[in-house]
């Protein structure tokens, strides 16, 4: 499983494999015919109430990822689509932050990462 990670304002690569973005607003200034976006899963991305409550703050950083691993927890249909997709081959998780290290997609990776490890029925999945 190869799972990346890029901010969507980045060029487009090969590489990238599917992308994926994962906020739950289109990014400001970014085209869908241009943004090379092969699918946009917003119903992964966090509660608009926990994104407007994180607002990209560092300090609420820890907070935040125990918050939306429970979400993430909540949503199994949407992570099974995604980890489907990085089973097949490599996907790149799309957001538009531009903290790059403080962000959804991160958790989002992880989360992914940690579940692939496990064996079906093995427990909670989480970041």
């Amino acid at each position: 499983m190869a799972v990346l990670l890029k901010r969507v304002y980045a060029p487009y690569a090969p590489e990238d494999g599917f992308r994926v973005l994962v906020d739950r607003l289109w990014p400001r200034g970014i085209a869908r015919d241009t943004a090379h976006v092969d699918l946009w899963l917003k119903e992964i991305a966090p509660s608009a109430e926990l994104r407007k409550w994180f607002a990209h703050d560092p300090e609420k950083w820890a907070e935040f990822r125990k918050r939306y691993v429970e979400e993430l927890d909540g949503n199994p249909a949407e992570v099974e689509q995604l980890a489907a997709h990085a089973r097949r081959g490599t996907v790149t998780l799309l957001y538009g932050a531009k903290d790059e290290q403080h962000n959804q997609a991160v958790v989002l990776k992880q989360y992914l990462e940690k579940a692939a490890g496990r064996k079906p029925g093995s427990g909670r999945r989480g970041a």
